[in-house]
């Protein structure tokens, strides 16, 4: 009986210990909600923009030329692959490389620590990761596309649809035949219905501005990603410390029946005795 009385408070010592652990962890993640929250939807404003002027550019008829645009026939794939930098947020990795599991022969580009420690060399942080990396990033990408090393480019984050749902997603980036489909490219008029006029000519504006789209998609879903990794450690960490606190008060119940049949125990004996 004393032996089992040890064990429980030893139990109970070490699930305290981590609902500390839990709780700290969670009152980290929630100091970061709303400062992620923030730049994700800043984010998703600047590559909102830029896409809509590519997409623009992507219409006229002489854009059909761009490297970036037409599709080819060959299946060599580069996806960027953006998971957390720590665990212990639930499903949020696991999600993220199930559906890159799904994804026969293609190429995959790491960002954040645990994406790197399962494709090798990348980014390793998703929380730091600047625009500056993103323009780095795509600069070199969208060379060796254009070059025809690989034929699409997609990427794989977390969408943050709320503080309890983030879902795993696959977005194709290029070519831009496979982002915005065939929209139908026409000449000059298509230019003058919305009042632009490109220099020297749309063309090269497009070739141009693509690496910047790509920046911008890239560093929105990074950011979307991380806020997803927030909220999802807050809420694994919320069920984490429910848990301990139900163990503890379990453990706690459990110790003090042992506690009592030990003195009951030992008065039984001590007036079993007396009786001799």
């Amino acid at each position: 009986m004393g032996a089992d009385i040890k064990l429980l408070r030893t139990r109970i010592k070490s699930v305290d210990s981590t609902l500390h652990l839990t709780r700290a962890m969670g009152l980290v993640a929630s100091s970061k909600i709303r400062r992620s929250g923030e730049a994700m939807l800043h984010g998703r404003e600047y590559a909102g923009a830029v896409e809509s002027t590519v997409r623009l550019l992507a219409s006229c008829r002489e854009c059909g030329r761009s490297p970036y645009i037409s599709g080819r026939d060959g299946n060599r794939t580069k996806i960027i692959v953006i998971a957390g930098d720590r665990g212990l947020a639930g499903g949020y990795n696991a999600g993220v490389f199930r559906l890159a599991a799904g994804i026969d022969g293609a190429d995959f580009i790491p960002v954040g620590k645990r994406a790197c420690e399962r494709y090798g060399d990348g980014f390793l942080s998703s929380e730091h990761f600047s625009f500056e990396d993103a323009r780095n990033f795509s600069s070199y990408i969208c060379e060796e596309f254009a070059r025809a090393e690989y034929d699409r480019l997609g990427i794989i984050y977390t969408k943050y649809i709320s503080m309890m749902k983030q879902e795993a997603e696959l977005l194709w980036i290029l070519p831009l035949d496979l982002v915005f489909g065939d929209s139908g490219r026409e000449a000059s008029g298509k230019r003058s219905e919305h009042g632009v006029i490109f220099e020297p000519d749309a063309l090269h504006v497009l070739n141009a501005a693509v690496p910047e789209y790509v920046a911008g998609v890239i560093f929105s879903k990074v950011r979307e990603s991380f806020a997803s990794e927030v909220a999802a450690r807050r809420m694994a960490m919320d069920s984490a410390e429910k848990n301990a606190r139900q163990m503890i008060f379990d453990l706690q119940l459990a110790y003090n029946r042992a506690r009592q049949g030990a003195i009951t125990q030992e008065i039984t004996e001590i007036v079993a005795g007396s009786d001799a």
